[in-house]
């Protein structure tokens, strides 16, 4: 062990780099009637000092964090049923004019990621369905009914980027192309 960082909440639920490794998001399931803060933690990698826990300021969980390819920016999976668009850089701001709706999450654990080329940003469902949308213009472009159970994750394979895998709360796994 190298470091330890301890963010004195409930569990943490992902981990996410930021562009050149200086510094790091955690999202926890911190989220109380009175208040948001520390649902999304930003930690600086050195000194393993909290930079922010002022991120995101909605009472909703994140389950997952994704970072996007080429710009600046990252996704966070609410349970509140939208993906939120925030800068990767200081003061890690969200983007109130972009959301990402349309999928359900309804306590599911479920994992978003971008296309390898940053095009289109990709979730599952709790309805077991994947769902495909323009980065740009935050609308579903695709859906796909991909499983009968929740859909928990749908990820793009890293050298073959026309694939993509899918899997669903009872475990069962499909690729697709």
């Amino acid at each position: 062990v190298l470091r330890v960082y301890k963010a004195s909440v409930q569990q943490t639920l992902d981990i996410l780099f930021l562009p050149e490794g200086r510094e790091f998001l955690t999202s926890t399931d911190a989220v109380s009637r009175d208040s948001a803060d520390r649902t999304i933690v930003a930690w600086d990698f050195q000194s393993a000092a909290k930079i922010s826990n002022q991120i995101f300021h909605e009472r909703y969980t994140c389950p997952s964090l994704t970072l996007h390819p080429k710009e600046s920016v990252f996704v966070a999976q609410t349970n509140g049923n939208y993906m939120a668009l925030f800068s990767a850089q200081r003061p890690y701001r969200i983007n109130k004019r972009k959301r990402y709706e349309g999928h359900k999450v309804e306590g599911f654990a479920v994992g978003c990621e971008f296309s390898p080329d940053g095009t289109l940003l990709v979730t599952g469902s709790s309805d077991g369905k994947v769902f495909f949308y323009n980065y740009h213009t935050s609308r579903i472009i695709r859906t796909l009914s991909a499983h009968k159970e929740a859909c928990v994750s749908a990820i793009f394979h890293p050298v073959l980027p026309s694939l993509l895998a899918t899997c669903d709360w009872a475990g069962e796994i499909k690729i697709w192309q």
